[in-house]
């Protein structure tokens, strides 16, 4: 379990860590892939996505590298995945709040103008603040190897920083804190707006009549925004669990069960996002179902067009098609 201040990393740790990485690169994927096929698809809140889905896809491709290698020393590939792991990491912090504060001030604001207009600045703190701070912690020697103390094989925080606890902080914690906080707080006001709006047109429904489609999307809208934060937490707390028993000095933070399930919350964004926005998102999940049966039926026809005897060249007729079989029968015969 321990060995001093090493936490081990069990194989059956690495290969759940592992799998979890692989799902989440693939839901990664996969929601970058549908906003480049389908031009409709391309509203502000979706390109937002894609821009959190590249974070995580960076994060899953990190980790998975570290879970893989599980280093033990402060060597060059340690410092650049431990690098990259941090940028991606905290990149994604940032695009999880921006897409909330979108979606904030685009429903309670009614305001899509001053919502679009947030992108930009989205992009400078999102990309910009994560790099300075990767830049800095790699210039003075603070990314290294961590001995898995609140990580499950990959390199963060070198183990030897005096201060480390404070790059801790900076590289990943403090926003990770910010986020626990914001999120939840915005989706409540989204939410309660929606309920008061749905409230005042209660009234009119029995003139407009019943529209259970439209209901059915409001409901599984109601849904993502109570999932969202929820899920975000529970993905993210067994970091933060381990990161406070540090702080502690408990060797609790050690524990197998702890260790994996820290391993499966930070490598499961991408995973988490793929299932909220591609395949709980109706209209996605048509086109990719069509998508899957084109290609089955194509490969059916394929199939079927190699197994028939051949067709007719054009012009010729089906009489002399039939001599040409009954006479190649009576050669056969003879």
């Amino acid at each position: 379990m321990a060995e001093g201040n090493h936490t081990v990393v069990y194989l059956s740790e690495q290969v759940i860590v592992l799998f979890s990485c692989a799902l989440s690169f693939l839901g990664s994927s996969l929601i970058i892939l549908t906003y480049i096929i389908w031009s409709d698809l391309r509203t502000t809140p979706r390109k937002l996505l894609v821009y959190l889905s590249v974070s995580d896809w960076l994060s899953a491709v990190s980790y998975a590298f570290g879970a893989w290698r599980v280093f033990r020393t402060n060597s060059v590939d340690c410092i650049v995945q431990g690098a990259i792991s941090t940028f991606a990491n905290t990149s994604s912090f940032f695009w999880t709040v921006a897409i909330a504060v979108y979606l904030y001030v685009f429903i309670v604001r009614s305001s899509q103008r001053v919502a679009d207009s947030l992108v930009l600045f989205f992009h400078l703190v999102s990309w910009g603040v994560p790099l300075a701070i990767t830049i800095a912690a790699v210039s003075l020697g603070k990314i290294g190897y961590d001995a898995s103390e609140v990580s499950v094989g990959w390199c963060w925080v070198s183990i030897e920083a005096s201060d480390r606890v404070l790059w801790m902080l900076l590289t990943g914690k403090i926003w990770e804190f910010m986020a626990y906080l914001t999120l939840p707080v915005l989706y409540i006001l989204i939410k309660r707006h929606i309920y008061i709006a749905h409230a005042a047109l209660s009234e009119y429904r029995p003139i407009l009549g019943n529209r259970p489609q439209s209901h059915s999307f409001s409901s599984m809208a109601d849904v993502k925004l109570t999932l969202i934060p929820i899920i975000f937490i529970v993905l993210r707390i067994w970091s933060t669990v381990r990161f406070i028993l540090l702080l502690a000095g408990s060797l609790a933070r050690q524990h197998p069960l702890l260790v994996t399930l820290h391993g499966i919350g930070n490598t499961s964004q991408g995973a988490a996002n793929c299932i909220m926005f591609v395949l709980c998102t109706q209209p996605i999940r048509t086109r990719l179902c069509t998508a899957v049966c084109c290609c089955n039926k194509c490969r059916e026809e394929m199939q079927y067009s190699h197994d028939a005897p051949p067709s007719l060249l054009p012009g010729q007729d089906t009489s002399a098609h039939t001599e040409e079989d009954n006479t190649s029968r009576v050669r056969t015969d003879r």
